[in-house]
């Protein structure tokens, strides 16, 4: 089979669309805050019940999502939910960060937020803790808090022209000096059938704020409908359909090169619904949850480190374009090898760490080149003196009593 670079793909098509997308998803969703709506998005199940039990009855009867990111989080880090809605994530992520860890969960839509935030002192007394927050934001603009916005609006009604261009400029310094989410301040992004709804022409915008919101190291897990295929015309020009998480659907393939186009690494699909949710126009649209990770930027220092892939594939290649053969000791530099080594990464398991018998001082690196793959030689890592030889039987692995018996 022919390889085929993700740089070739074909990027999805300008979305011709003769409605506001905006104000169709917004003025859905303001009347299933009151009145759900059971067929809105894709059924989730799996939900752990023991953080079931705590929720009122009315956030899980007006939650919508197509999976379940909160199980790929971990206490006490703190987590940001895009399109946080009735705050049914939120509420289960509360429970499962602890006292220790942090949720804010981010939201357009007024009705949603008063719905999400009416069960805060409740769900506090049932935990013995607060550590839960919604805001009012756009998701693909996570540094405009909307609340302090509107109160300067409320302060400077806009009545000529040259007043927007006042607001737009409170809305600059709002983003710099007092920015809903900070740059790099969270350990975990989470969205569960949110992003498929932003504009077409915001969508790169929006994994650029979320790459942006994340610690180094951090990870973004998310829940959203895909296609096997583009939407039709008739089905992109249909707002029932867009609000109904159907027409702004990524394509599959399209949605795991958002993320690597934002800059992340360790893409991966975490499920994927085996039996398609909708189909419309004989295309496919399905449930599926990405993990992707941020952090692989920065300089490269040789430190005389090496790694082996353990396999089963005869070689892989990384979001760095690095080749690693099986069996291989490959040479890495520092930056490298602390991504492929991390315990909560993506790559740990599947590699075995070589560390050299002297460690090389960070401050004593040389530049090592990126650029090129190498075989590392037993000898740089172990050093071209050492002469050691240890014939100590007590411990040796064939014993009585060790594994190999």
């Amino acid at each position: 089979m022919a390889e085929i670079s993700i740089n070739e793909l074909e990027p999805l098509p300008q979305t011709p669309v003769t409605y506001d997308i905006e104000q169709a998803v917004l003025q859905r969703y303001q009347a299933v805050a009151h009145q759900p709506e059971a067929a809105l998005c894709c059924p989730t199940d799996g939900y752990d019940s023991r953080y079931l039990e705590n929720l009122p009855s009315e956030i899980i009867e007006k939650d919508y999502g197509c999976g379940d990111p909160t199980r790929y989080v971990a206490i006490g880090e703190t987590v940001v939910d895009l399109g946080s809605g009735a705050g049914k994530n939120c509420y289960i992520l509360a429970q499962k960060v602890g006292a220790a860890g942090c949720v804010i969960g981010v939201d357009f839509n007024d009705e949603m937020l008063t719905l999400s935030r009416k069960y805060l002192d409740e769900m506090a007394e049932k935990l013995g803790y607060r550590n839960v927050q919604f805001v009012k934001g756009k998701i693909q603009d996570l540094a405009l808090n909307l609340d302090l916005a509107q109160a300067w609006l409320n302060q400077n009604p806009i009545t000529t022209v040259d007043r927007i261009a006042a607001f737009e400029t409170e809305c600059t310094r709002l983003r710099q000096a007092q920015p809903l989410i900070a740059s790099d301040s969270v350990d975990v992004v989470i969205s569960n059938c949110v992003l498929n709804l932003v504009r077409p022409q915001d969508k790169q915008q929006l994994f650029q704020e979320i790459y942006r919101v994340l610690k180094r190291g951090g990870r973004a897990v998310i829940s959203d409908i895909v296609c096997d295929e583009d939407p039709t015309l008739r089905i992109l020009n249909d707002p029932e359909l867009w609000s109904g998480c159907i027409a702004g659907a990524f394509r599959e393939d399209a949605f795991l090169q958002m993320f690597e186009q934002a800059g992340f690494y360790g893409i991966e699909v975490l499920a994927r619904q085996e039996e398609p949710w909708q189909v419309i126009d004989g295309i496919e649209f399905r449930s599926m949850t990405v993990r992707a990770f941020k952090g692989k930027e920065g300089p490269c220092w040789e430190r005389n480190q090496a790694v082996v892939y353990k396999g089963p594939w005869k070689a892989v290649q990384d979001d760095d374009g690095h080749t690693l053969y099986r069996g291989q000791r490959m040479a890495v530099c520092d930056k490298t090898f602390t991504i492929y080594t991390n315990p909560n990464g993506p790559y740990h398991q599947e590699m075995i760490p070589i560390h050299p018998h002297e460690e090389i001082a960070p401050e004593s690196a040389t530049v090592f080149d990126c650029t090129r793959d190498q075989i590392r030689s037993p000898r740089e890592t172990k050093g071209v003196e050492y002469q050691v030889t240890q014939t100590d039987t007590s411990s040796a692995c064939c014993s009585p009593n060790s594994s190999c018996y």
